[in-house]
């Protein structure tokens, strides 16, 4: 595991946790700087996704590590968290699990899907091999490539920065980050004292997600963006600058 505190010394504390086969310098790269100008970061990366020969292990291991973390440096409390798509799974469990405290919990337009161990199964069958597609042959990956594009709004440098970034790990370590992020459930109505939670709902991802939010934490703090699944952090400064102002209104709410 790799924890990098940058930013402002006196800042409040802001965790950041990527997504699904990703590291934190590439995940965060368009915000990184301006989120460090106000903040004191805490930027983590997996066992697996952090350049050392490690493996993924699995969701709960991966969380009592950062637990472990928070408790050793930070006297088990942070300002907030935030998690970019399966590491808004990370926040879940931090806040559910109550054994570090969160004043704010952020969930970047997650989908947060659970499902049973043969559904899982499946599910990896099929999208695993996706998700290990950008080692393959030019062909496929200019094809991945202009997926990304289309998808996202992305640039032609932030597409080549995340075909990069995916395909330097190990499908092993992808594998197990996808497969045991479907079995690592939330409760329903989810409320913690003195934590508030919030969502950066993408509408374009359709409103069973909104649905779910509201399902697994009690009153969440809901902002509606009119995007793409994480659409903030790679598809240009007329969805970041919105969520980033968010994000300050966030971590400035009473608790």
């Amino acid at each position: 595991m790799q924890f990098d505190e940058i930013g402002l010394e006196n800042g409040k504390t802001l965790m950041l946790l990527p997504g699904t086969c990703c590291n934190y310098q590439t995940n965060f790269s368009a915000v990184l700087d301006r989120l460090a100008e106000k903040y004191h970061l805490i930027c983590v990366n997996y066992d697996g996704f952090d350049g050392s020969d490690t493996i993924f292990p699995d969701m709960i291991t991966v969380t009592e590590k950062i637990e472990q973390y928070v408790k050793e440096n930070h006297a088990g409390r942070l300002d907030g968290a935030i998690g970019s798509s399966l590491g808004s799974s990370f926040v879940g469990q931090l806040i559910q699990r109550e054994n570090i405290h969160l004043d704010h919990g952020i969930f970047g337009s997650p989908d947060l899907d659970q499902s049973g161990k043969i559904s899982a199964w499946l599910q990896s069958k099929l999208v695993v091999p996706l998700l290990t597609s950008f080692t393959r042959s030019e062909k496929k990956q200019r094809k991945s490539k202009e997926k990304l594009k289309s998808m996202f709004e992305m640039s032609d440098e932030m597409a080549d920065k995340f075909m990069a970034c995916f395909a330097q790990f190990s499908p092993e370590s992808i594998k197990n980050e996808y497969y045991t992020d479907l079995l690592t459930h939330l409760k329903d109505d989810i409320h913690v004292e003195h934590t508030k939670v919030h969502f950066i709902y993408a509408n374009k991802m359709g409103e069973k997600y909104l649905k779910r939010y509201k399902k697994y934490f009690r009153d969440p703090d809901i902002r509606e963006f009119d995007m793409q699944h994480e659409q903030w952090l790679f598809g240009g400064e007329k969805y970041t600058a919105p969520v980033l102002k968010a994000i300050d209104e966030f971590m400035e709410t009473a608790v």
